[in-house]
């Protein structure tokens, strides 16, 4: 088994995963509703159009995860992204691996906090949620016809010892 370091979200370390969904300085944004309202714009590609494919809007409920926890798979969804905005501040870990053929030495770990969401493009493999705490998230992804899902086995697990921060 190979111990798999997690980083913290940074909008450039995600880049080539994804988006970071944040309302912070680094995110477009201005002034709406006289000035009432201040507009975070444009924070992620939804891309979900492939094949006839719609957007869907849910909300997962996900159970918190015991750490060390071990990676032992990853998805990808080939017609669309997948987006993650939990509906709170609480700590949550993204494991990715770029699109294309899976490679194992490319899994990375990100620690996600402060009510940060995040999207994955499309093709990124992933672990599915891992939520350190229980917590609601609002996923928007792919609906239509077509497989939107392919799993792999990694061939050595990876194991997640995150302390938190």
């Amino acid at each position: 088994m190979q111990v798999l370091r997690v980083e913290p979200l940074t909008r450039t370390a995600f880049a080539p995963f994804g988006d970071v969904i944040a309302a912070d300085d680094e995110a477009h944004h201005y002034p709406i509703n006289e000035g009432t309202t201040e507009r975070y714009h444009d924070l992620a590609r939804v891309d979900v159009q492939a094949d006839g494919g719609r957007a869907l809007i849910s909300i997962f409920r996900a159970q918190p995860r015991v750490l060390p926890f071990e990676v032992r798979m990853l998805e990808r969804h080939p017609l669309g992204s997948q987006a993650f905005v939990p509906l709170s501040a609480k700590p949550y870990l993204v494991v990715v691996a770029p699109a294309g053929a899976l490679d194992p030495a490319s899994v990375r770990a990100f620690s996600v906090a402060d009510g940060r969401g995040v999207n994955l493009a499309r093709g990124v493999w992933h672990h599915p949620l891992l939520a350190l705490q229980a917590c609601d998230f609002l996923v928007v992804d792919r609906g239509g016809a077509g497989n939107n899902l392919d799993e792999c086995v990694l061939p050595v697990a990876r194991v997640v010892e995150w302390a938190g921060g």
